[in-house]
């Protein structure tokens, strides 16, 4: 008898509630990289399930293949950026749907040279209707909390 463990697939309802943003910025060695958040909508954690929520989240980052703290190092995960034309979307193993991030040419062309982007995964609620200035505040919150999970998506 074989057994097969593969981490469980993320739920429906946290699936359609992912928000994305996508930027590029210098790393420390001076070279350009692609970064993608990626967070679920406060409606998610309404009514005492913010830990059914965060719950969520992290199956979500067993299912790309486990992520990392920032205080420890960036694993790569699996290959689950993909192109679709000129789109980007990020595939969850086992989910037949993908999210479609947003993207801009320069970004895209930079996740084509690199093959890859840095992914950050949010652990507390934000709105996709969050500005420039108020996913800065978050990263900066989160990350000075530990609600903030790192991986290196790479493309298929």
């Amino acid at each position: 008898m074989t057994v097969l463990l593969t981490p469980p697939t993320p739920d429906l309802r946290l699936l359609v509630s992912l928000a994305a943003w996508t930027w590029a910025d210098t790393r420390p060695d001076g070279h350009e990289a692609a970064h993608i958040l990626i967070t679920h909508a406060p409606t998610l954690t309404g009514s005492g399930t913010a830990k059914t929520a965060e719950a969520g989240m992290r199956q979500l980052s067993a299912s790309l293949g486990g992520m990392a703290s920032a205080r420890e190092v960036v694993p790569e995960l699996e290959r689950c950026l993909q192109y679709i034309g000129d789109q980007v979307l990020l595939h969850v193993p086992g989910v037949s749907r993908r999210l479609r991030l947003p993207t801009r040419r320069p970004w895209t062309e930079l996740v084509a040279r690199n093959a890859e982007a840095v992914l950050l995964l949010g652990l507390d609620p934000l709105p996709q209707t969050a500005d420039a200035t108020r996913v800065d505040a978050y990263l900066d919150a989160t990350l000075a909390t530990d609600r903030l999970l790192f991986g290196r998506a790479r493309t298929r």
